[in-house]
């Protein structure tokens, strides 16, 4: 599947500290109406809570990083599911001794200091659904 979409606005700022970076950067994008886009993310969290994707039993598995962490990298995109903007995004977090961790940015990783870039875009629009060989809620052809 390749879809053409064309570069529509930037929408730049800083998140609030102790805001959830996930449902920040959501309910940025449904206040300003982007339902389709990339996200990048910079600065630090109090804690994090990562997923990975068991691919034989196509489920989550999530776990929890209780300290202070540098975001070393977050990047994501916008598209829609059931009609709703959604933001899908992967972390990576460093600790104070550079040894990095990552996996599927999930609800309870807390900002300490934060700034983001949301670029939105126009184009076709981008639905997930349910992806029967991979579990997946991933784009629809």
């Amino acid at each position: 599947m390749i879809r053409e979409v064309s570069h529509s606005r930037y929408l730049m700022g800083k998140l609030s500290h102790g805001s959830d970076i996930l449902e920040a950067i959501t309910s940025i994008c449904k206040q300003h109406d982007i339902h389709l886009g990339r996200v990048e993310v910079i600065g630090a969290v109090q804690k994090a809570r990562l997923g990975f994707y068991d691919q034989y039993e196509k489920v989550y598995n999530y776990f929890d990083i209780d300290r202070e962490m540098e975001i070393t990298s977050l990047t994501g995109n916008v598209s829609l599911k059931d009609g709703i903007p959604v933001v899908h995004a992967h972390i990576n977090l460093s600790d104070a001794d550079g040894a990095v961790i990552g996996g599927h940015l999930a609800p309870g990783t807390i900002v300490f200091a934060s700034e983001y870039v949301i670029q939105a875009f126009e184009g076709p629009e981008f639905s997930r659904g349910l992806d029967k060989v991979t579990g997946l809620p991933l784009w629809e052809d």
